[in-house]
């Protein structure tokens, strides 16, 4: 799957999703939000971002979201593509730095689409 294709999915989670307005996780998180897409904030040591609610991990949201977009550390991300699997999400776009060898090697090995690009740049 292309970025461009992945682009066309509708709603999606960030994981490592942040208030801190500095930080990629909060960029990427109110991108996809003012681009019109449902996002999901994910990150179990944040409460809310900009008023919505922040959930503790995938498997707490309340709807099964058709991309994840990875902004975390290897060992937050290779338990993640756990997750992914567990829950039937297909597409996983790691954003750089998030994209270790061991997570793109994982998630491929899970069968899932991987995508190694930058949000920010797509849109």
């Amino acid at each position: 799957m292309t970025p461009k294709e992945a682009l066309t999915k509708k709603v999606w989670a960030v994981l490592g999703a942040t208030g801190r307005k500095e930080k990629f996780g909060y960029k990427i998180y109110a991108c996809l939000r003012d681009h019109g897409y449902t996002v999901y904030p994910v990150n179990p040591n944040v409460n809310e971002i900009d008023g919505a609610t922040c959930y503790a991990s995938l498997h707490d949201l309340p709807e099964v979201p058709e991309v994840v977009d990875f902004v975390v550390p290897e060992a937050v991300g290779l338990q993640a593509l756990d997750d992914c699997k567990a829950l039937g999400i297909s597409v996983v776009w790691l954003q750089p730095g998030a994209d270790k060898p061991a997570v793109v090697a994982k998630g491929k090995e899970l069968g899932l689409e991987v995508i190694q690009d930058c949000v920010l740049v797509q849109i």
